[in-house]
């Protein structure tokens, strides 16, 4: 079988659809893969993005370079207590907005921002655990569990009437006559 003739100079190869446009050159991994370093212009060396869950206080957390190597550690446990804190607060956030019913739309208008503050700092929470460091993961964690202790549980509520009976007061089933 003949080939057709090369197109005049200028002209771009034709397939059997018209016009093909000039391909890419193939990187390391195929037509599929990412182009080589050097075809990237602007492109520094990009940070190690973990797969799998690591320990070490060489991480990045949320934002570019942070904490990352500053420092030492000191930089590394401030962002784990600013994860602790974040999951403490979204804890904090969603007790105080449980319980609370009312039409009046200035009312309705603060439930909805204070929902949307709280679902805002989960969000940041989850994606700081997505940085797969151990550390902020047992942070994240540790947070949430304090934060529920202080927000939701009764250990550190103050007991109203109903939760149990004052002053010597009998239990309401103790005070009826049984038959």
């Amino acid at each position: 079988m003949a080939m057709p003739p090369p197109p005049p100079t200028g002209m771009p190869p034709m397939g059997p659809m018209g016009p093909m446009a000039p391909m890419a050159p193939m990187g390391p991994m195929g037509p599929m893969g990412p182009p080589p370093a050097a075809d990237m212009p602007g492109m520094g060396t990009m940070p190690v993005m973990h797969a799998a869950f690591f320990w070490g206080h060489r991480a990045q957390v949320l934002f570019r370079d942070w904490p990352g190597d500053r420092a030492g550690a000191g930089m590394y446990v401030l962002c784990l207590l600013i994860v602790l804190a974040l999951a403490a607060l979204v804890e904090a956030l969603s007790a105080a907005s449980r319980g609370v019913s009312s039409r009046r739309p200035a009312a309705v208008l603060a439930l909805t921002g204070l929902h949307a503050v709280k679902m805002a700092l989960a969000y940041l929470v989850m994606l700081a655990v997505m940085s797969f460091n151990v550390g902020v993961l047992l942070a994240a964690v540790a947070g949430h569990a304090i934060g529920f202790l202080l927000a939701r549980s009764a250990v550190f509520r103050q007991a109203t009437p109903g939760d149990a009976p004052q002053n010597g007061a009998l239990i309401p089933s103790e005070a009826e006559p049984k038959p």
